[in-house]
């Protein structure tokens, strides 16, 4: 059969009708929950099938393979999968498709080993019996995620099965619902098998059996015997006569017995039973592994306190038949399977146990009430949650010993009159139902203390009915739309003392009538007026509404815990300085201008928070108060009492972050100071040295925050008396160095000083506990190591230090480091593309906080696609590192492939992640991540026109775009208490949402990628948005949770505003989040723009015949180079990637890199005109005739990084007469125009028959002039363009590739240089070096003066061209190519933009060999 890499398909018939019957949406029964195909047939009927018909199945296709012939680690591989008969099959409309059944083995090995495969090739309407009776197998059985196993009913039909489950996570093109129904890697997600797959640890703690000798009773009398010997639930069963179970069984209770082990017989074990008439029996194996077996589930049941058996989660159909051999079993669990009501084992053989008194039934996908369970008197305890319930039976009240009833997550909407005969229940689960009203029958039940009807559809609160159920004294009604309270008298809630009303939609509360009202839960409600009853009050939860104040009446004296943060407080009411217990109080993000002095005198509060709120003064302190926490970020403060520290001695925590302090009071009055005080923010304020030494008396401190205030230094005597310090944060001062007294912080695990003037490396790396220290955005230049490092430090970063150099010893020293961050100049190989423009730079911070890994990872492409484009990403794994880890690996490929596809933004973004959601395998099945992407490219529609941001994400990860200074969010946030769509989204699919608003108490987001296991509650579809870019755009910001918790929209948009350069913005945003109170991994990418008109270095179109003949020499020289295949479009997956090195380059290290990219200025052979010279901003459309400009290429400008801002774009200074062109020298220093923006290169063939009809010598040939030389480039080989300080150098890009890329080399290989550039050593001429090595500025760079001296300008004579030439000459295996031409001053006059070009043709009319040739490697060293 014919094999092929791909899959093509025809365009389909009209797709067929997408009605799911009993969906993934609508069962409601578990995060197994999977898509159902039962009912009629599809648009593609079994008569539409021409395959051969089998037994009853028409139209089924069948391919074996094999998969362990081949070894191979997946399940098939498309070249194994397909041939051309499969493909005709497929063609026939997107009906069709193949279904893959697994052989018996276990669900998902581990081994490489696969089982046996069948490639069945069907429609949507063959049913999951007619694919058995093809195959001879008795049924089939759906996993999904790598979960539990479920029977498939014989009406099923597998193939719609699986499509209904792509369409419900995302997918909406039919044509790729069939091609992704024909992925291997699906199988993660959903899976068919043939038979039941069996697992040894489900089979070992469900039943184990076997026949063994056994002896019973303590005494020699009985001899030992063969017999059949059966553990299973709570009991030893040993069968009367060997093989058989027909005869008497012998049954020992384990619960509470012993097991032990027998000394004087091999592998030999005793079992007894509790109690004074305790039974033994002896029971020897044959070998160690049964022994060990055996004895590891005995000694679980034998250690139990009660008859518990737990069958939770085995994918069982029927209990065991020997189970019920235990009649002692009180509890029995079967949550998490799929029990049948009839069978041996069905649900209606659980009468059975008669002392069963707990029952566990949840996520059984029953969809009715199960009878049965009615039949056992003995129940106190029934749980039927999540079963897809409509009504519950009138017989429901023959359980008159039943005291808890839950019924959670069903579809019911009203219950039966005969509940209420039910004395004895005392607890009732309804939350996540239907109820429209709390059910009438409550009032019968008295014995009901609690109301729990969360997340049902109960939009008015009747007072009047909840005071009729006197015996209420909790009511949970969060989640379900509330709108409204209706009064219902004085006495309606008397006996009330917990109320939950938490996400609702309540204007104003009057709970006055609740007079044992004790805790209130209130938050995310739209409140303007809340009253309530101060009797018995004792917390109070408040946050996220509009209140202005609060009525609370009396003064409630037993208050302990008041939370009113992000509400319109202006002031605080005078009765929260009365109460006398009050201990936590929080008021951040009010309107607050000032706080009462009385509250701070309060000798109860422990605890008080009001940051993020406008106050301007502390009142004074009159006496010693209590207080251990106390935050006041985020205000209007200049200064604190004088005697704020001598007051509050046990202040143990003290956030002063982002005010207006310029100084802090002393410690203590005098030299010894009694502060206790541990954690001190001072981040974002005006703080001086000074201020810094008045900190010696906190000698207590394990954590101190000055980050971003003005310390010019820090007293290196004070620095010393911390001894206790464990975390220091300097960043963002002036400081030079570090005083060497911080050796003696012995506890010192984190140091943080990045974006100082640090030029010295600290002395940290002898301290013994140290585990971080940033020092990135310095001055550094080398670092003095000790003989050995300290086996606690797990990361450092060495980030934009532009004059660090690193010796090989050194990082031999740092090999052991987990994360080292080093600045590593990307290096130009084989396989590399042009530089980029400098429409875009990126820089980005990862920051762990107190966790110890990092669950945050960056993806960064400022080179995407056509090189005009770029894609940056952040994941956050909250709790888990691997699953942001793959996504940054493999999600730019993705989008890349995906591109390919389709040109619509929502498509391939969507697919994108549903791609990248797939392919996480294994580790997507119950880990997951919050993602965002964004991608910057042209529109499809116009190419030429501006460039367009289109973003998707998924989760919590957020996107700021600033626009005219201002924020605008282009992400959207998919958190249940953030989105009231995907909440009501969660609770149609009958989710269990927890009280800390968690989706079965793992996640609060609705979307992400990975976590399958929660479907259908939790999906990978993403948010997607396109948003033209202008002129006005000027960065991007991309962050996780963590840093908008922390950090306003408006704030971080002002942050980099006042930093700019991106690596910088991204450390401070970072930054200041730890120092506003961030706990967790803190990630932020922020993008620079520069994407307006004053980018575009378009050239006006000039018409025929205007252009000056005879102007390609200087800089406008054409350079023609001949290139190998590449595919410059398609990114790198590593691109980004944090590895062991940083490979980010900062704006100023690209300005030092002096280089330079000649123009594609050829001369024409005729009259034509040459296209007009287009930038990146607005390419030229891609047009394939004799007039087509190519694609790829850039037009040259020269970098603002690199010139002075008084030089004209084309090379000219303002106050020159003629134009310096070539290289710019000032005295012995040589600074070549470097072009970082636009570079362009006629992509010519190295074919014999065009070099015979290039131009001329004289217009393409290399020349100098006023001390300038370049080098005349060849056509043979491929060629890498290089400009290296006055140099320009041409490389074979195979010796590149194989040069060895050390890691101790900073930036590139070669010589390195005393300004820190480097040469490669084979390319560096005598008469070069000489003006390399001239003295230069230790940064490496300088802007061109304004006037050029000529008697500091390098020159050549005239005598010693032709032996400049005979060097040139001598390395050939550098430059191989013919004779060089005749070398020839430079033009002086100005270089002539406007000389015809010849014209462009596409690469398919360029012939096999110049075709393949497409790429253009250059680098600005």
């Amino acid at each position: 059969m014919e094999e092929e890499d791909s899959l093509s398909v025809a365009v389909p018939d009209p797709a067929p009708d997408q009605k799911k019957q009993g969906g993934a949406e609508n069962s409601g029964a578990s995060p197994c929950a999977e898509p159902s195909a039962t009912g009629p047939s599809r648009a593609a009927g079994r008569a539409d099938l021409s395959a051969p018909s089998g037994r009853g199945a028409a139209g089924i296709r069948v391919l074996k393979r094999n998969m362990k012939r081949n070894g191979s680690q997946g399940c098939v591989t498309r070249k194994n999968r397909f041939g051309s008969r499969e493909r005709d099959w497929l063609k026939g409309g997107a009906q069709r498709g193949c279904v893959c059944l697994y052989g018996p083995g276990e669900a998902q090995p581990a081994s490489s080993t696969q089982p046996d495969l069948r490639l069945v090739l069907c429609s949507t309407s063959t049913t999951a019996d007619e694919l058995c009776s093809q195959g001879n197998a008795q049924s089939l059985y759906l996993q999904l995620h790598g979960d539990l196993l479920r029977r498939l009913d014989p009406a099923e039909r597998p193939l719609q099965m699986v499509y209904d489950y792509l369409g419900a996570i995302g997918y909406m093109d039919p044509l790729r619902v069939q091609r992704e129904a024909a992925n291997s890697d699906l199988s993660c997600m959903i899976r068919f098998y043939s038979e039941k797959p069996q697992s040894a640890d489900q089979m070992e703690r469900t039943l184990l059996k076997g026949v063994f000798s056994v002896r019973k009773g303590k005494t020699q009398l009985h001899k030992w015997a063969e017999r059949q010997v059966i553990l299973c639930g709570t009991c030893l069963i040993v069968a009367s006569v060997k093989d058989s179970l027909t005869g008497k069984m012998h049954i020992l209770p384990l619960v509470g017995g012993k097991v032990e082990d027998v000394r004087r017989r091999q592998h030999c074990l005793m079992f007894s039973s509790a109690g004074p008439q305790a039974q033994t029996y002896y029971v020897s194996f044959d070998t160690i592994a049964e022994y060990l077996r055996w004895q590891r589930q005995a000694s679980k049941v034998v250690s139990q306190t009660m008859s518990l058996v737990d069958l939770s989660c085995y994918s069982l159909e029927e209990v065991p038949e020997y189970l019920f051999y235990s009649q002692d079993v009180t509890h029995l669990n079967l949550r998490h399977n799929f029990m049948r009501l009839e069978g041996p084992g069905g649900l209606h053989q659980l009468k059975r146990f008669s002392q069963l008194k707990s029952l566990n039934l949840s996520h059984n996908r029953l969809g009715t009430f199960p009878d049965s369970v009615c039949d056992i008197p003995s129940l106190t305890e029934l749980s039927l949650c999540c079963n897809g319930l409509q009504t519950v039976p009138a017989r429901i009240g023959d359980l008159q010993s039943l005291q808890t009833l839950s019924l959670d997550g069903n579809h019911l909407d009203s219950l039966p009159e005969e509940l209420g005969g039910l004395t004895q229940l005392c607890s009732l689960g309804l939350s996540f139902n239907n109820f429209s009203a709390v059910p009438g029958v409550l009032e019968r039940l008295t014995g009901v203390d609690r109301l729990a009807m969360a997340g049902n559809h109960v939009e008015t609160l009747e007072l009047a009915g909840l005071g009729r159920m006197d015996h209420l004294r909790s009511i949970d009604l969060r989640l379900n739309g509330l709108c409204g309270v209706q009064s219902g008298g004085p006495d309606a809630l008397k006996l009330v003392t917990h109320m939950d009303l938490r996400d609702n939609h309540l204007s104003s509360l009057d709970l006055s009538s609740a007079c044992n009202l004790e805790t209130l839960h209130c938050q995310h409600n739209q409140l303007g007026a809340l009253t309530l009853s101060g009797f018995a009050l004792r917390a109070v939860y408040a946050s996220g509404n509009r209140l202005s104040t609060l009525n609370i009446y009396p003064v409630p004296n037993q208050l302990t815990h008041m939370d009113l943060s992000r509400n319109l407080l202006e002031y605080l009411p005078d009765w929260v300085c009365d109460t006398r217990k009050l201990e936590v109080l929080d008021v951040t993000h009010n309107l607050l201008v000032e706080l009462p002095g009385r509250l701070l005198g309060s000798l109860s509060l422990r605890r008080l928070m009001s940051g993020c709120n406008r106050l301007q003064r502390l009142p004074d302190l009159l006496d010693h108060i209590p207080l251990e926490a106390l935050d006041l970020q985020h205000n209007k403060l200049t200064e604190l009492p004088e005697n704020f520290f001598y007051k509050a001695l046990n202040l143990r925590y003290l956030n002063l972050s982002a005010n207006c302090l310029e100084t802090i009071p002393p410690s203590s009055q005098s030299e010894e100071s009694l502060s206790t005080l541990q954690e001190l923010y001072l981040t974002g304020n005006n703080l001086n040295e000074q201020c810094a030494a008045l900190l010696v008396g906190h000698q207590n401190l394990r954590v101190l925050h000055m980050a971003y205030n003005q310390l010019l230094s820090f007293p290196a005597s004070k620095l010393s008396k911390l001894e206790l310090l464990e975390e220091l944060n300097l960043s963002g001062n002036k400081l030079k160095t570090i005083p060497s007294t911080v050796s003696s912080c012995k506890r010192l695990h984190t140091l943080i000083a990045h974006s100082n003037h640090i030029s010295v490396f600290p002395e940290i790396l002898c301290l013994p506990e140290v585990k971080l220290a940033d020092l990135s955005c310095n001055e550094l230049t080398e670092i003095l190591l000790p003989d050995s490092l300290p086996p606690t430090l797990q990361e450092l970063d060495l980030t934009g230090n532009s004059n660090l150099m690193l010796e090989h010893r050194t990082l031999n020293l740092f090999s052991h480091i987990t994360t080292l961050k080093l600045d590593q100049k990307p290096a130009v190989s084989s396989g590399d593309a042009p530089v980029t423009s400098s429409l875009w730079s990126h820089g980005y911070a990862e920051m762990s906080g107190q966790r110890n890994k990092l669950c945050v990872s960056v993806l960064a492409m400022d080179r995407f696609g056509d090189n005009t484009e770029a894609a940056y990403g952040i994941f956050d794994g909250d709790r888990n590192e691997e699953v942001p880890r793959l996504l940054q690996c493999t999600m730019g490929d993705v989008l890349s492939e995906e591109i390919q596809h389709s040109a619509v933004d929502t498509v391939y973004m969507c697919n994108t992640f549903l791609t990248s959601h797939r392919k996480l395998g294994m580790a997507g099945q119950k880990l997951g991540a919050s993602a965002l992407l964004c991608y910057i490219h042209h529109e499809a529609s116009d190419p030429g026109g501006y460039f367009s941001l289109t973003l998707a994400n998924v989760g919590t990860c957020q996107a700021l775009l600033c626009r005219d200074r201002r924020p605008l969010v282009l992400s959207k946030v998919f958190s249940l208490e953030q989105s009231a769509e995907e909440t009501d989204r969660v609770k149609r699919s009958k989710a269990i949402i927890t009280e800390d608003n968690k989706v079965s108490g793992v996640t609060c987001c609705s979307r992400l990628l990975g976590c399958s296991y929660l479907y259908p509650w939790v999906l990978p579809k993403p948010w997607v948005r396109t948003e033209p870019l202008c002129a006005q755009d000027e960065f991007l910001i991309l962050g996780n949770r963590a840093l908008f918790e922390r950090v306003s929209y408006e704030e971080a948009v002002s942050t980099v505003l006042a930093v700019r350069e991106p690596r910088a913005a991204a450390k401070r945003l970072c930054t200041l989040a730890q120092s506003y109170g961030c706990r967790d991994n803190v990630g932020a990418v922020v993008v620079a723009l520069n994407v307006g008109e004053d980018s575009c270095t378009c050239e006006l179109p000039v018409a025929p015949g205007e252009g000056k003949p005879g102007s390609g020499g200087g800089v406008g020289g054409a350079l023609p180079i001949t290139v190998p295949p590449g595919d410059p479009a398609t990114p790198s997956s590593s691109s980004g990637i944090a590895s062991e090195f940083n490979s980010e380059m900062s704006a100023s290290e690209v300005g030092s890199e002096a280089g330079s990219t000649a123009s594609d200025e050829n001369p024409s052979s005729g009259p034509a005109s040459r296209p007009e010279r287009r930038c990146s901003l607005h390419p030229a459309a891609t047009v394939c005739g004799p007039t087509a400009t190519h694609p790829s290429l850039f037009q040259r400008q020269p970098s603002s990084a690199t010139f002075s801002s008084n030089q004209s774009d084309n090379g000219l200074d303002s106050d020159d007469e003629v134009p310096l062109e070539g290289v710019i020298s000032n005295g012995s220093k040589l600074e070549v125009e470097v072009d970082i923006h636009c570079c362009a290169f006629q992509i010519r063939s190295a074919g014999r028959d065009e070099e015979e009809q290039g131009p001329p010598h004289d217009q393409r040939g290399s020349a100098f002039s006023n001390g300038g030389f370049s080098d005349k480039l060849r056509q043979q080989g491929s060629v890498v363009v290089s400009a290296t300080n006055g140099c320009l150098l041409a490389v074979c890009g195979r010796e590149i590739s194989e040069l060895k890329k050390s890691p101790s080399t900073s930036s590139l290989f070669g010589k390195k240089l005393s300004n820190g550039s480097v040469v490669a050593l084979e390319d560096s001429h005598n008469l070069i070096e000489v003006a390399l090595e001239a003295p230069k500025k230790k940064s490496g760079y300088f802007s061109a003066p304004a006037q050029q001296d000529p008697e500091d300008q390098l020159v050549v004579p005239p005598n010693l061209k032709q032996d400049v030439w005979e060097q040139l000459r001598g390395q050939n295996a550098v430059v191989p190519g013919p004779p060089p031409p005749t070398l020839s001053p430079l033009p002086t006059r100005e270089p002539d933009w406007e000389t015809p070009h010849p014209p462009q043709l596409c690469p398919q009319d360029l012939g096999p060999t110049a075709a393949a040739q497409q790429e253009v490697y250059d680098t600005a060293l």
